[in-house]
Formats: C-alpha cells, structure tokens, sequence
C-alpha cells in the first residue's frame, strides 16, 4: 500500500490533488508522451519479451495518440523537450512501419496525419 492508503480507508484525494497542483504542466505532459512511447514500444515488439506483447493494432493507436498530444503540444513546450520526444515519435513511425506485413501507404501510418509522410 502507499503512503496515500492504508487497507481500510479511501486514498486521500486531497494530499494526490496537492501533489499534483505542485508539477508543471510541462512535466506532466512530457511525463504522459514518455508514457505513451514506452507501450507503444512494448506494442511494437520492441522489448525483451517481443513476441508475447506485440500487437500492432494496439501499437497503431498509442503511436497515434503520440502524435496527437505533441502536435497539440508544440507551442506549449520548449524545444528542449520537444525534440528528443520528435524523435522518438518517430523511430516509432518507422518500427511500426517495418514491423507491418502490409505497410500503410506514405502520410497513412499511425500518427502521419500530425507529422507528415514517415519514410524507411
């Protein structure tokens, strides 16, 4: 159990809403893009464990999402946090693609609507 809980009470709401209001909003949504790439990258098969997790349809719509969140975000993160997230997007792009038995036509893959035509 953590700190926030013990086994016969509710969590406290009110110290996880405080912890919350003291982060960044930048952090967060850095935080929630290096979430969505490390299950991607699971999806993909890109871990120890390849084959047991791979699932490409699932992988599809985090690369997806991925996308979505730092096209939305660009504006409002440095470039600093921006770029090393870019690329990871998309290395990705291109897993996705070479993993796929029947690659996506060019600017159809998961997350080209935001960032254009990946190229492998």
């Amino acid at each position: 159990m953590s700190d926030a809980t013990s086994p016969n009470e509710s969590p406290d709401f009110d110290a996880m809403t405080r912890d919350i209001a003291e982060v960044p909003a930048v952090e967060v949504i850095v935080t929630v893009a290096v979430n969505l790439m490390s299950a991607a990258a699971v999806k993909l098969g890109l871990t120890e464990d390849a084959e047991e997790h791979k699932d490409l349809d699932e992988a599809r719509k985090l690369v997806h999402a991925l996308a979505g969140l730092l096209d939305a975000s660009t504006t409002e993160i440095s470039s600093f946090h921006a770029a090393p997230l870019r690329d990871g997007l998309k290395s990705l792009q291109l897993a996705f693609r070479e993993a796929s038995l029947v690659p996506d036509e060019p600017g159809q893959g998961p997350g080209e609507k935001y960032t254009g035509p990946v190229y492998g």
